[in-house]
């Protein structure tokens, strides 16, 4: 079979920026024994939801995988380890707008149940604290999207969800 020259290949597609969509991850970190999950607080020098409560979550980096940056998100935060294999997709949120993102993010939320290490505040400028959170005494004052996943995850409902489409 006669190989192919690089002329017959096809040429590389432009980028589609005008479309470009956020990717992001998140992980609930549920020791379901005791019925606890990690969450951190936003401090006043946090870029968005200054004082608000969250799960560990962060950007893709380009060219990494998304269970990647859950892992690498969740231990730059928290100091937690988890494996990607070990991850499991409780919710995905489809955002048409996002402070960093004019066009969108799709954050992948993961849970995870098996971990290494304890929880702590790695990032001090950007969170006041890092910590176990009993799953029945959720903070009210949280971000809107991934207190979404977080309740739908505990509660079973949809595990896809749009903000601010019309």
């Amino acid at each position: 079979m006669a190989q192919r020259t690089t002329d017959d290949q096809p040429k590389a597609l432009k980028p589609a920026l005008e479309s470009m969509t956020l990717l992001v991850a998140a992980v609930i970190v549920h020791d379901k024994a005791t019925n606890r999950v990690v969450l951190l607080q936003r401090s006043q020098n946090a870029k968005f939801a200054q004082g608000m409560w969250d799960l560990p979550v962060g950007k893709s980096e380009p060219g990494e995988p998304v269970t990647e940056t859950a892992v690498r998100e969740l231990y730059e935060e928290t100091g937690l380890t988890v494996k990607p294999e070990s991850l499991k997709v409780a919710h995905i949120i489809h955002s048409a707008w996002g402070v960093e993102a004019p066009n969108g993010f799709l954050t992948v939320v993961f849970a995870a149940h098996e971990w290494t290490g304890a929880p702590e505040n790695r990032e001090p400028r950007k969170h006041d604290q890092v910590c176990w959170v009993d799953a029945e005494a959720i903070p009210e004052a949280f971000v809107d999207t991934t207190a979404s996943a977080l309740h739908r995850y505990f509660g079973g409902g949809p595990e896809f969800s749009l903000e601010g489409w019309h």
